[in-house]
């Protein structure tokens, strides 16, 4: 019985499902934790904000390029998260 328990509750040995993998990003110089390989703007957003960067969900994202330039990341975009992807969020008042 405990064999139909452990696949009911696991799915088996065979694994995770490939959503299980977490990516590393970075939000204003934080690293911030996303559990899959896509996600909007507004989720990264999110999920920066619950893992205590001090930013808010009507901040401006920008993705910070290799090349030293940014790219505006909207709320709806959608972004392929990898290692090493780098953002900026910044209050929608900042002249800076």
């Amino acid at each position: 019985m405990s064999t139909q328990n452990e696949n009911a509750a696991g799915g088996g040995a065979r694994g995770k499902p490939p959503s299980s993998k977490l990516v590393e990003i970075e939000v204003n110089g934080n690293p911030v934790e996303m559990a899959k390989e896509e996600a909007s703007g507004l989720e990264v957003k999110q999920a920066a904000i619950a893992q205590g960067v001090n930013i808010q969900a009507n901040f401006v994202l920008q993705q910070e390029l290799p090349n030293g330039s940014s790219k505006i990341i909207g709320d709806d975009d959608p972004v392929h998260l990898h290692k090493h992807l780098r953002f900026t969020a910044i209050a929608p008042d900042d002249n800076s």
